[in-house]
């Protein structure tokens, strides 16, 4: 059994495995309700990580454009994941550029 902490809209925010002061209702791991908010929580996550990736990719840009950091200061791995997602945006702006009429907006 896991202890989970509710909201006013009786919404999971928390779960715990130990019962708590605002968490004492205990539900199966296993529930639909439990599943959701850890599924949910994963979403999250990968939102955030996204986000950050790009935050990460526009840093490495400056530093680059800067001469404070050379591409080929990083690993071999690092590099090779840099120019491929920097090559996928390319690929999907041009994508989308062809889908926008400069008059009319997107066709």
């Amino acid at each position: 059994m896991v202890y989970v902490e509710r909201n006013a809209q009786a919404d999971i925010i928390a779960i715990y495995k130990e019962p708590r002061p605002n968490a004492v209702e205990a539900l199966s791991p296993d529930s639909t309700e439990v599943i959701e908010f850890i599924n949910m929580a994963n979403t999250n996550f990968n939102h955030s990580d996204t986000a950050l990736i790009r935050v990460i990719e526009d840093v490495v840009d400056v530093l680059i454009s800067k001469n404070l950091l050379r591409l080929t200061d990083l690993p071999v791995a690092a590099q090779e994941k840099l120019l491929s997602r920097k090559t996928l945006r390319q690929r999907l702006s041009n994508s989308l550029d062809l889908l926008v009429d400069s008059d009319q907006g997107l066709l």
